[in-house]
């Protein structure tokens, strides 16, 4: 850009200050990128892919004063333009890239050895650094999935130099190509450089959000209504939206502070005071997502409690019904028993007297038989009058 106001960043730290050298080309192939959303080629980029794979570079791009000048095909011829053009400003777009990609890009615009790293490895948390000139911003996207009820979670690291912008992304989100339409399409804020192009990613990031809050809403809801319903699958339900929570807490909780910090050293470096404006409202945004998310949190935990007290009434009101039902059962045994042990003693009686041995002595016995009617009636009353006693019958 043929004017520019002062930067975070300066062009000082990509060679150590002796000038960009000729460096090899590195075109290599990686991952495919998700093509629903993978930054797609300008019109007459000449990018050149193999049947079936897709360029870790999907995009490179050159423009001056806001507006797009050159289409690169390759890093080496992105490298030479923007030495012919040094007002110029580079936007490179890599998606999954290898590590001979990433330390050729390094070693042109003097990248620290650490972000590389982590732009290597992914899997980091969201964060901001700064590396002399160069700002290493890490930030995790998300995108709410329709069809299985679920969040996606995707990981983008952004280098901001002097007059570069580099782009990595691991996953699907976000949508990169409809970043670069919209500032193409606004060059009055392109041309304010790579502050306004890290603005533009942070707020289709912050953006991005939105659909997912909507959507863990609208599961919460469900929830609610599943609970109280008896749903015996809603408790595993419950766990694994606390664990998606628990992720879109931390991709969006550190961003409430990363964006402060940038705001201050925008402020320390006199950045476009429309450009700091826009930056504000994307603060706003996040913070009000992280005051959602936090809340979608409590709510969770509220809900599993409520889950958790609710099952265990139903557990409470089963075992009375089966204790009562056992009560029941014990009195009914109770009473045959009762009933049984009165029969038996006239049944002992009459077998004895039944046995037809010849020397028996009240066989003889006048009385005999009228006794042993008295002895049953009188062991069978007693029975009656003990178990009534003990409320047995």
């Amino acid at each position: 850009m043929s004017e520019r106001r002062p930067s975070p960043v300066s062009k000082n730290a990509r060679n150590g200050g002796n000038g960009r050298s000729t460096r090899r080309s590195v075109w290599r192939r990686a991952g495919p990128p998700d093509p629903d959303t993978a930054e797609l080629p300008h019109p007459g980029s000449g990018t050149a892919a193999a049947p079936g794979e897709q360029p870790s570079i999907v995009e490179a791009a050159l423009y001056r004063d806001g507006v797009r000048v050159s289409t690169p095909t390759t890093l080496a011829e992105t490298y030479r333009e923007l030495r012919d053009q040094p007002s110029g400003m580079a936007w490179i777009g890599l998606a999954r890239p290898t590590s001979d990609e990433l330390h050729s890009l390094a070693a042109e615009f003097g990248l620290h050895p650490l972000a590389v790293e982590d732009a290597m490895e992914a899997h980091q948390r969201p964060k901001l650094e700064r590396y002399g000139d160069t700002l290493f911003v890490v930030l995790r996207a998300a995108r709410y999935l329709d069809a299985p009820e679920e969040v996606d979670f995707a990981e983008l690291h952004v280098f901001v130099g002097p007059d570069f912008v580099i782009t990595v992304r691991h996953g699907a989100a976000p949508d990169l190509s409809a970043v670069r339409r919209r500032m193409e399409d606004s060059p009055d804020l392109l041309k304010l450089g790579p502050e306004a192009v890290l603005y533009a990613i942070l707020d289709a990031v912050v953006d991005g959000y939105a659909p997912v809050v909507s959507g863990v809403q609208n599961d919460i809801d469900e929830i609610e209504t599943e609970v109280f319903r008896g749903d015996p699958e809603v408790s595993r339900r419950i766990y694994e939206l606390s664990r998606e929570t628990v992720e879109f807490q931390r991709a969006t909780r550190p961003l409430v502070g990363m964006l402060h910090g940038l705001m201050a050293g925008f402020a320390k470096y006199e950045t476009d005071e429309e450009l700091q404006r826009y930056l504000r409202d994307v603060a706003d945004h996040v913070t009000h997502i992280s005051e959602r998310v936090d809340g979608f949190r409590q709510a969770l935990t509220e809900i599993l409690t409520v889950n958790a007290t609710l099952v265990t009434q139903e557990q409470n009101a089963e075992m009375r019904a089966l204790a009562e039902a056992g009560f029941e059962q014990n009195e009914e045994i109770k009473k045959i028993s009762s009933w049984a042990a009165i029969l038996f003693a006239p049944t002992l009686v009459g077998t004895i007297y039944g046995m037809n041995f010849r020397k028996m002595p009240e066989l003889h016995w006048v009385l005999g038989y009228p006794f042993a009617i008295f002895l049953m009636a009188v062991v069978c009353t007693s029975l009656y009058f003990i178990f009534k006693r003990k409320d047995w019958l």
